[in-house]
């Protein structure tokens, strides 16, 4: 089974954020970059699944040339190869562009050999929580998708006839009322959620071995939709205060009147 897991480059975030002037995006200067939780963890899922089915990993993505690191930091966990389609400003993409441009380079890939069984993304960006590019790819590509899925194992002979020719996989993903189940003919589309797996470090020799990785490299083409993102807001900051309820014993009968009062306990 080889899969592909499509990630993004987004601004290593520890503390406040601020906006760039033109209030479209996050000011990123003096930021570290990383990827997207949710998207270290369909890493994870896709090296985990392609270990049980004796398959690849291929991770893409849309970015500047500089994004060949989130590329080579999967490799180092794991993944195989890497795919970038460079693009010095992937914010004038919007999410139909980017599922274009990716629906492109499997059709591509799959010219040159290269075939995808399975293909993976983030739920959404930690930048820009667009939440689309999943199920407009898999709308691109004609396969079916699933969102917010946190696990997935690999589930015996395709049915409906096998003409997808690639299997099946169980994955499952928490809805609202828990736990859900799905069976999955391939080849198709999910959508990763944070929380199911933890993600791996890398080792010494996965480093050296992500040094030489190969990445196979695109030019962007001209976005045709372009983002419509108007501006951001930062939310409002929203004041907080502390309530010292005493010292020592003398601050016992106040506590117990607070843990009545949230009904830790009863009076």
């Amino acid at each position: 089974m080889n899969i592909l897991v499509c990630i993004k480059r987004v601004p290593d975030i520890a503390g406040s954020v601020t906006l760039d002037n033109a209030g479209t995006g996050i000011d990123e200067s003096g930021l570290g970059h990383t990827m997207s939780s949710h998207e270290e963890c369909a890493v994870e899922l896709a090296i985990q699944t392609a270990a049980q089915a004796g398959g690849t990993v291929t991770v893409l993505t849309l970015g500047p040339a500089e994004a060949v690191e989130q590329l080579r930091a999967a490799v180092a966990v794991g993944a195989n190869d890497g795919i970038l389609v460079e693009a010095a400003d992937p914010s004038v993409f919007a999410p139909e562009d980017i599922a274009q441009v990716i629906g492109d380079v499997i059709r591509d890939r799959a010219e040159a050999g290269q075939t995808f069984d399975l293909v993976l993304t983030g739920d959404d960006a930690a930048d820009t929580g667009d939440f689309q590019v999943g199920i407009r790819l898999a709308y691109d590509l004609g396969y079916p998708v699933l969102t917010n899925i946190q696990t997935i194992s690999v589930g015996g002979a395709a049915g409906g006839g096998g003409e997808r020719g690639s299997g099946r996989i169980e994955a499952r993903g928490i809805g609202p009322v828990g736990t859900e189940i799905f069976s999955l003919d391939l080849p198709a589309v999910v959508a990763v959620h944070e929380g199911g797996v933890d993600p791996r470090y890398p080792s010494i020799t996965g480093r050296m071995k992500a040094k030489k990785a190969q990445v196979v490299e695109y030019d962007a083409p001209v976005p045709g939709m372009g983002s419509p993102r108007l501006r951001l807001e930062l939310p409002e900051v929203k004041a907080s205060s502390v309530t010292i309820l005493g010292e020592g014993p003398e601050a016992a009968p106040a506590l117990v009147d607070v843990l009545e009062e949230i009904g830790v306990i009863r009076p």
